[in-house]
């Protein structure tokens, strides 16, 4: 028989974002962060939440600028913050390096950057960077970022066959971290498979937490960003940040 240690064991998701915010973290790069980060932001907004959407570090600008999504859903500027802007489209100790211009990337200025946000916000969803083993700066990585700004996670991944693996070691990550989950969004699912139909059941009993399928948004359209995350998420998870 194997043996694990204490933080593999499945416990409990929180069901709901913090008063102060949620911090949205992925499996992988691509897996829909910014849409529901935009979907969500645009969703406190609705409720009379100023919240706020925070990218620490865009790679790949342009034409990447997750940022600019989220106010476009949003409708307003004053919806999203971005930190930092590199342009190869690579992890952000990479593309600083790689950049042509002389860029220096501190991970002391991000993180100290986001939690400047999160404390002067009514809600902050901050949004990671690919996933959490990506190298940040200054040899921490994004999830480092995510255990010293503390707000709980929100775990986004694939629907389909290969994401059991990564989503239950993401889980265990935030967790051996001391980061509590909100819960887990299977994005873009459809059903269409035996993999994505069992999926949700087996994640939630390896990971110990709340997952909600999420069917595919039409991005193009802001209204179907935030009522995609308003029909697939409970009201729930919005609290106690709508209860300030």
């Amino acid at each position: 028989m194997s043996e694990t240690g204490d933080d593999s064991r499945p416990e409990g998701g929180t069901g709901h974002i913090a008063e102060d915010g949620v911090f949205i973290v992925g499996t992988d790069t691509g897996v829909g962060k910014t849409v529901v980060t935009a979907g969500l932001t645009g969703w406190l907004r609705e409720t009379g939440s100023e919240a706020v959407a925070v990218k620490p570090c865009q790679t790949g600008y342009p034409p990447d600028d997750d940022a600019a999504f989220v106010e476009s859903v949003c409708g307003t500027a004053d919806a999203a913050v971005c930190l930092q802007r590199l342009s190869p489209p690579l992890a952000p100790e990479v593309a600083a390096r790689e950049a042509d211009s002389d860029v220096t990337l501190s991970y002391e200025s991000i993180r100290d950057g986001v939690t400047d946000v999160v404390a002067g916000s009514e809600t902050a969803v901050v949004e990671g960077i690919g996933g959490l083993r990506v190298p940040l700066a200054d040899d921490r990585e994004v999830i480092d970022l995510v255990a010293d700004v503390g707000l709980p996670a929100l775990v986004v991944a694939r629907s389909g066959l290969g994401t059991l693996n990564h989503t239950a070691l993401t889980v265990q990550a935030l967790r051996r971290r001391g980061v509590p989950v909100v819960g887990v969004v299977l994005n873009e699912y459809e059903g269409a498979t035996t993999a994505e139909r069992t999926n949700p059941g087996v994640i939630e009993r390896m990971a110990g937490c709340t997952v909600w399928p999420m069917s595919p948004l039409e991005i193009d359209s802001s209204a179907s960003v935030i009522d995609g995350l308003r029909a697939h998420l409970p009201q729930s998870v919005l609290r106690p940040a709508i209860d300030q």
